[in-house]
């Protein structure tokens, strides 16, 4: 018996998305590396780290533990209104939270992302949409739990995550479904609201990222990039002509421009093929969903992780190249830092699971 139960769950395993996901986390180790060999063994630590958390999360009996989802969403929420009473500040943003005795701060933002998709998931699983999609009752319902930490992470100011999470909400709902004139009406609030929104309720830093992306001159950081990534050409550079890193004019080449620095060594086409590695996994885990009918908690997970890769990975370059403003979003298992890469590891673990075991959710279903 015990032997049947590993046969099923090593073909249910996805292995693809574990080979789609090694080469790019090896060419990031690869610049990091040329960059600053002692950055690069901080990534070793964080990729352990994402690795251990990818198998503790991936072991993890989720469907038998999903009625704790609230009580987790509940207690990262506490952690979110912490940062308003006693936060501490970084660059003019109070985001993080320090640790009695040890000194040391953690984002709630980030470490929220795991137990927000887990609660869509949990939430739709329990009342799934109706074949004209959801009505305003449960439209208004799940709404209620996105639109808290919206609100709560935009206060800190971390406008960037705030929005992450309301698309990736919001287009989950899209996907699972909601009735069209549910979308129709927000479509119409949108038009209107968004320029009093502008007017009112961003910051002065926030207006000013606006209006250096719209102006005709871009950024430093942004001129730089666009220079590195310029010089690169079709085929890009050895590792001591790029200049742009290397004599250190390319700011935090590391992490938010790393892609620049990508670009300046293995040119546009490597620009194609990084991009291309990134599509096939986005596609590869949208299309879990064609085989996943009936399974909705395992369907929010999975359209959550690929709307979450696609909205860091096309503002992270976008912002590289001057087609969007300047924000904080890494480019997704590539840039150097650690709770970007374990957040999305964690993701991984738990579709992973959701997926092996899922022989468990069809044999529990024939039985009901």
């Amino acid at each position: 018996m015990r032997l049947m139960i590993d046969r099923r769950i090593i073909t249910h395993f996805d292995f693809i998305l574990i080979l789609l996901i090694i080469p790019i986390v090896a060419i990031s180790f690869s610049l990091i590396s040329e960059i600053d060999p002692l950055l690069s063994k901080k990534q070793i630590v964080y990729i352990s780290v994402g690795v251990g958390a990818f198998i503790v999360f991936f072991l993890t009996p989720l469907r038998e533990y999903k009625w704790l989802i609230p009580t987790i969403y509940w207690i990262n929420i506490a952690l979110l209104i912490s940062v308003d009473l006693f936060g501490v500040s970084k660059l003019g943003a109070q985001r993080w939270l320090e640790l009695p005795f040890i000194h040391f701060t953690i984002q709630p933002s980030e470490i929220f992302k795991p137990a927000f998709i887990l609660m869509l998931a949990y939430l739709i699983q329990e009342n799934p949409p109706p074949k004209s999609g959801y009505g305003w009752k449960e439209f208004l319902k799940i709404s209620f739990y996105i639109l808290l930490p919206f609100i709560l992470i935009a206060k800190e100011p971390d406008l960037g995550t705030a929005l992450i999470l309301l698309i990736i909400g919001y287009g989950v709902l899209f996907v699972i479904g909601v009735n069209w004139k549910i979308w129709t009406t927000i479509t119409i609030f949108l038009a209107i609201f968004t320029p009093i929104s502008y007017k009112y309720l961003l910051h002065d830093y926030q207006k000013k990222r606006i209006h250096d992306f719209l102006s005709e001159k871009p950024s430093y950081h942004v001129q730089q990039s666009i220079i590195a990534i310029g010089s690169g050409g079709l085929t890009g550079k050895e590792k001591d002509e790029a200049t742009q890193t290397q004599l250190k004019f390319l700011p935090i080449a590391s992490s938010d421009f790393i892609f620049a620095y990508y670009v300046e060594r293995y040119g546009f086409f490597g620009a194609l093929f990084l991009v291309f590695l990134y599509a096939l996994l986005i596609i590869h885990i949208l299309s879990l969903n064609y085989k996943l009918k009936g399974d909705y908690f395992t369907q929010v997970v999975a359209t959550s992780i690929a709307l979450l890769l696609f909205m860091y990975m096309s503002v992270n370059i976008a912002m590289t190249i001057g087609l969007a403003p300047v924000v904080g979003v890494p480019l997704p298992l590539f840039s150097y830092g650690g709770s970007s890469f374990v957040n999305f590891m964690i993701l991984f673990g738990i579709l992973e699971h959701l997926l092996a075991f899922r022989f468990n959710f069809l044999y529990n279903s024939t039985r009901t």
